[in-house]
């Protein structure tokens, strides 16, 4: 078994993850189900390492989340490894909706804990196309 580039396993245990092609993932996390594809997603992109797909309740058209496939809880548990890989993605993701869609504006999110309006408790970056005439 390799080491796992996120610290929460060594908070939680083993047997709180699933391994899958070399990676942990959680049971419950709703973003661990949709790597696993329990749960249906519209996927942008994908890699050995990331996913990108759309999120359910946009804030615009193409607001997409980008998460690492290994399970990260936030900034503070993710290494500077997996979290380049995830920027990375982001960096695609954005150049490919300037190339298709002629995206000029993004508001690159991440939220960090509950008081900081974090949600889903598995890392994720949004990507937030802004459009022209839109609030």
């Amino acid at each position: 078994m390799r080491k796992k580039d996120c610290k929460i396993k060594t908070v939680l245990g083993l047997n709180d993850y699933v391994l899958q092609r070399g990676s942990f993932l959680m049971d419950d996390c709703i973003f661990c189900k949709i790597i696993r594809g329990e749960i249906p997603s519209k996927k942008v992109y994908e890699d050995e390492h990331t996913l990108a797909f759309l999120d359910i309740n946009p804030a615009s058209k193409y607001h997409t989340l980008v998460i690492p496939k290994n399970h990260c809880v936030n900034i503070y548990d993710v290494s500077v490894d997996e979290l380049a890989k995830v920027m990375g993605t982001v960096k695609t993701v954005v150049e490919m909706y300037e190339e298709q869609y002629g995206m000029k504006h993004v508001n690159i999110v991440n939220n960090n804990g509950a008081l900081a309006g974090q949600e889903v408790f598995h890392l994720h970056i949004h990507i937030i196309p802004k459009w022209e005439g839109q609030k």
